[in-house]
């Protein structure tokens, strides 16, 4: 044999194993299941919970049977989510023949003690049942959710007992409900793939799948077909594959819990996805009895009308359907629309002038038709300035009374609990609005503006909330950094293919601004507009010093020439700005101020390379500084520059 110490530095060591407990958690863990405290190898079967709580007398779905002669090996699992895995040790080693050949004898003995336990759990469920008698729709947990027994039985001790079937129509485990609601597996039962039905299947089309016993028959109850029961979310999915399988001509539909934690919609819609079915999701907290108890119409919500949804292409276009407008050419009725603009740029006070004119009653705006009408204004950041603005437009347009509600914060609309907080408040007004507006839509959107799947999270919640009031959505949106991204929106190009109408407010000199439609999906595009921000001081208000308080108004001034590139010096101002914003908008002496720094690190973070940030910031080569100081829009002032165009100057002191 050959000499091989010297690989160990002239002493033999064999691999060494982790120790067995240890290799047998670890496996229990990677398949999901909670390890009990306490394992036994000796090669019987021991159950265990797998979910105890701390509640005594919990049932114990988890198993294992574990030998601890020779190689150790054996078998563990979980009846309820269906986890069944053999186990054998890692020695360190490759086993020799004889050793593989009993751990396939201990496995199988493990099989057979596990199947065995399972047929005698079966055969006791069975005899339960069988025993049982019928319980009375006045039990008191189902009296107090409203529903009748469907078949469920009692035991002695007056818990409700509702059956698991396997796919096959095994009787596999049994569901104890006490009074309270308290619900128990049968020790040991298999709940995997299991369900029951509440009503029959005979000639069914349409098939629903739910959790719980109550939601399933409330949802019977209903609609007067079949429901079946799954028993937990993780369940959705293999019992909605056995529906599938048995009734390849069926709709089934999914009717997913409204849970804080998304688990049910999560399974309802990994389960639509494989097997063909459609979801439903409970639109408030909650499940479909929760929805009924509350007085919701749970069968429209099931069941929509779909009486009058396909017309003829002849009828459709013999009567002609003219566009309404809230503002005519600006603004459409039952629309969602969006203005963006740069921070800063204008964008909130023309939204404004806007929706001012609606709530105070207007009947005219620049020159067109205004159909007036209650607005929300859903505002996420800026309270206390957009305050002042609507106090100088009340002052400067001589208007009393506003039909206008505004939010005290924002939320996040495309959440459940978001969209329902939105819905209710609103709903809870006297009158219905004609238009919300969010402002911003950073500010009420959960996750990120970039993704398709939180743009349509958001652009569903605008939709739900166009259905819910027959109103418009106006949602208030940035541009992006880079000059080229001035006249779109940031984010998604989802958010473009959505919208009805879009428009930009485009920052110019000395405080004017130009409103240009982007997109009008129904109608052509408007001419873009000329405006500029009109100082008020508003009467009555000072600040802490005594200083009367100053905001301003949007004012129209007439048609805005053709668009045209502003060239360099609108570029340099474009990135100036973005310093001064992103460096804190530092003062000295009361004017705009930036620092060599904070200009240097902007044009970094815009991409530009090292060099060009230095030539950039060199007055003698006549760059991005030395064009600015020439055009006098900035002069040097300590490590940096002050802004000096009066224009600039005002639209800064105006919107901060």
């Amino acid at each position: 044999m050959a000499d091989v110490t010297h690989i160990f530095g002239g002493a033999f060591r064999p691999p060494v194993a982790r120790p067995v407990m240890d290799q047998i958690r670890d496996a229990m863990a990677a398949a999901g299941i909670s390890p009990p405290a306490m394992i036994q190898m000796d090669g019987k079967l021991h159950r265990f919970q797998t979910a105890s709580k701390g509640k005594p007398g919990y049932d114990k779905p988890g198993w294992y049977v574990f030998h601890a002669d020779g190689v150790p090996a054996g078998m563990f699992g979980d009846w309820r989510s269906g986890v069944t895995q053999l186990w054998r040790a890692d020695v360190g080693r490759p086993l020799t023949v004889e050793e593989e050949l009993a751990v396939t004898r201990r496995q199988a003995e493990a099989r057979a003690a596990r199947d065995a336990l399972a047929n005698q759990v079966a055969d006791t469920v069975e005899a339960i049942w069988m025993q049982a008698g019928a319980a009375s729709d006045d039990h008191p947990y189902l009296a107090r959710k409203g529903v009748a027994a469907h078949g469920l039985r009692i035991t002695g001790d007056g818990r409700l007992i509702a059956p698991l079937y396997s796919p096959d129509g095994k009787l596999s485990s049994l569901q104890y409900i006490d009074a309270d609601g308290g619900k128990l597996y049968h020790a040991s039962g298999v709940t995997r793939g299991c369900m029951w039905s509440v009503g029959v299947f005979d000639s069914a089309d349409v098939i629903y799948i739910a959790e719980g016993f109550a939601t399933a028959a409330t949802i019977h109850e209903v609609t007067k077909r079949p429901c079946i029961v799954s028993y937990s979310a993780s369940n959705l999915v293999p019992v909605t594959e056995a529906i599938r399988r048995d009734y390849p001509a069926a709709r089934l539909v999914i009717v997913a819990d409204n849970d804080a934690s998304g688990v049910g919609q999560r399974y309802a819609e990994q389960a639509a996805a494989r097997y063909g079915a459609s979801v439903i999701v409970i639109p408030v907290p909650g499940d479909a009895n929760d929805y009924r108890a509350a007085g919701m119409d749970l069968d429209a919500l099931l069941n929509p009308p779909i009486d009058g949804w396909l017309i003829p292409a002849d009828d459709f276009a013999a009567q002609p359907a003219p566009i309404e407008w809230l503002v005519k050419g600006w603004l459409q009725a039952h629309a969602l629309m969006m203005v963006h603009g740069p921070s800063g740029g204008g964008k909130t006070f023309a939204v404004l002038d806007w929706a001012l004119h609606l709530a105070a009653g207007r009947e005219e705006w620049n020159g067109v038709k205004v159909r007036p009408g209650p607005v929300v204004y859903l505002a996420g950041e800026g309270h206390h300035g957009l305050r002042g603005r609507v106090a100088a437009w009340k002052q400067h347009h001589k208007a009393d009374r506003l039909q206008m509600w505004l939010s005290r914060e924002g939320c996040d609309l495309n959440t459940s609990e978001g969209r329902h907080r939105v819905i209710e408040h609103i709903r809870a007004l006297p009158v219905t609005p004609r238009l919300v507006i969010v402002d911003t839509l950073h500010r009420f959107l959960s996750g990120d503006e970039n993704k398709a799947t939180d743009t349509k999270s958001m652009l569903d919640a605008c939709a739900a909330v166009m259905r819910e009031f027959g109103c418009s959505v106006l949602l208030v949106h940035h541009t992006g950094v880079s000059d080229e991204a001035q006249h779109r929106a940031r984010g998604s190009s989802a958010w473009r293919g959505a919208l009805d109408i879009e428009i930009s407010i485009v920052p110019g000199k000395a405080g004017a601004l130009e409103i240009v439609q982007r997109k009008s999906k129904d109608a052509e595009l408007l001419q873009p507009l000329a405006a500029c921000l009109t100082g008020v001081e508003i009467t009555g208000w000072v600040d802490e010093d005594g200083a009367p308080v100053r905001s301003a108004v949007l004012e129209v001034t007439g048609a805005a020439e053709t668009e045209k590139p502003g060239g360099k010096i609108a570029e340099y101002q474009k990135a100036f700005q973005k310093a001064y914003e992103h460096g804190g908008r530092q003062r000295l002496d009361g004017a705009p101020y930036v620092t060599r720094e904070q200009l240097r690190q902007t044009l970094t973070g815009f991409g530009w390379p090292a060099g060009t940030v230095r030539n950039n910031l060199n007055v003698n080569q006549g760059k991005l500084i030395g064009s600015l100081v020439l055009a006098e829009f900035i002069a040097p002032a300590g490590d940096g520059w002050v802004i000096i165009e009066p224009g600039w100057v005002a639209v800064i002191n105006v919107t901060e």
